[in-house]
């Protein structure tokens, strides 16, 4: 029935028939009562939730306390109470037109209702709050939470605009205004500078909202989004050992310097990052593609791959025979000669580089004894060896045997 009284078609049917009925009903002058129709009786309705109206200042005033919405009970006869409660056609309303700042009680009227219908109000009055109205200006925070930022990304400060918004209300509320914040509500994450719409929420204190009006009420929150990055080198880390007879002699980046993303605390404590190579299956020149490694809490590097250049030499081994034994250091009244190794020459086993092993010969070296201090008789002494940087060798005698004997 409640679904049927709120169709406009179906209250604008019953009124009609009600009309007709209500026609019917009445004997025009001259006419003869004959089938004469009264609708029965009395009826009571109780309609719910009806608005209040409130009539005051609302340019210099706010009033608070006023109910939104009352119950009513209407009671007389049926057919003025069911088109009442059909067309809804009265006011529920508090006359404050004339009413003083302050606390105070004020009666709950109702009017434009049939004088034939008793109303009763529930509740019929209430204890209301008259307060003078003011205007102030107060500077908007924004607020947004700090989770929202992307991993490897920092948020500068929010620029809010306008910076200023105008909030009315009751004295005593605006009195109570601690925090006027600007909300920003996002759910992804922050990669880039962003601007949104934030809605304006007076705050006092406690964080309660109060119920006051905001000018403009909505205002852009731009957040400044930057990427964490730092410049730092490359450096080489050898893995595993060379094969035998393999020597690495350098390795060397195409790329020295990296830029690595993260959070700020991690790139304070990352100064390089770097790059492993596997020098156990390297046998000759070769260049690569490694990735750079990073550190835990490094979210991106670029460049994330290097080529590496990597020279190496293979090792060679071979006998230089025939070298030369030399004297030094003889004093010169003295001549000596070497018994031993015969005819004053040794043979050495030398290993290296092959590239410079293969090009030795007896006079890429210097093979000598040192007789300095030494008197006239038999001696046996070290043999010395000098030859090229990078290169290995063993003679095949160490010491040598020598007479020292006067020149005259």
């Amino acid at each position: 029935m409640d679904k049927w009284m709120d169709n406009p078609w179906f209250i604008k049917i019953l009124a009609l028939v009600l009309a007709v009925l209500l026609y019917s009903s009445i004997t025009l002058p001259g006419e003869k009562a004959t089938d004469e129709y009264v609708p029965g009786g009395n009826a009571t309705e109780t309609i719910k939730n009806i608005p209040v109206k409130v009539y005051y200042d609302t340019k210099n005033l706010v009033v608070s306390g006023v109910p939104d919405t009352v119950d009513i009970t209407l009671k007389g006869p049926i057919t003025h109470v069911q088109t009442a409660k059909a067309m809804k056609n009265f006011e529920v309303y508090v006359n404050l037109a004339d009413a003083k700042i302050g606390r105070q009680k004020a009666k709950i009227e109702i009017r434009n209702l049939s004088d034939k219908i008793k109303a009763t109000i529930k509740p019929d009055s209430a204890t209301v709050t008259v307060e003078e109205k003011i205007t102030k200006e107060f500077n908007v925070e924004a607020e947004f939470n700090q989770d929202l930022i992307g991993e490897g990304f920092s948020a500068g400060k929010p620029v809010v605009e306008p910076k200023k918004v105008k909030v009315t209300g009751a004295k005593s509320k605006i009195d109570r205004i601690t925090y006027v914040k600007a909300v920003v509500d996002e759910r992804d994450k922050l990669k880039e500078t962003t601007t949104k719409e934030a809605t304006v929420q007076v705050l006092d204190k406690g964080l309660n909202k109060l119920n006051v009006e905001v000018e403009p009420a909505t205002v852009k929150v731009t957040i400044p989004i930057k990427e964490n990055s730092k410049t730092v080198p490359i450096n080489t880390v050898r893995k595993g050992t060379p094969p035998e007879g393999v020597t690495i002699e350098s390795i060397d980046l195409e790329t020295t310097e990296a830029v690595i993303t993260g959070d700020e605390d991690v790139l304070k404590n990352t100064e390089s990052v770097r790059v492993e190579v596997d020098v156990s299956k390297i046998t000759a020149n070769t260049t690569l593609d490694l990735p750079v490694i990073i550190s835990n809490g490094i979210t991106k590097v670029s460049p994330q791959m290097v080529k590496v250049n990597v020279k190496v030499n293979s090792q060679g081994e071979k006998t230089v025979s025939g070298i030369p034994v030399k004297i030094k250091g003889l004093a010169a009244e003295y001549k000596a000669d070497i018994n031993d190794p015969a005819n004053d020459l040794i043979n050495l086993v030398v290993n290296g580089p092959s590239t410079a092993v293969n090009g030795l010969g007896p006079g890429d070296f210097n093979v000598y004894v040192d007789l300095s201090n030494l008197e006239a008789g038999s001696h046996e002494v070290n043999i010395h060896v000098e030859g090229p940087a990078n290169i290995n060798w063993k003679p095949d005698k160490s010491t040598a045997k020598v007479t020292i004997t006067n020149n005259a």
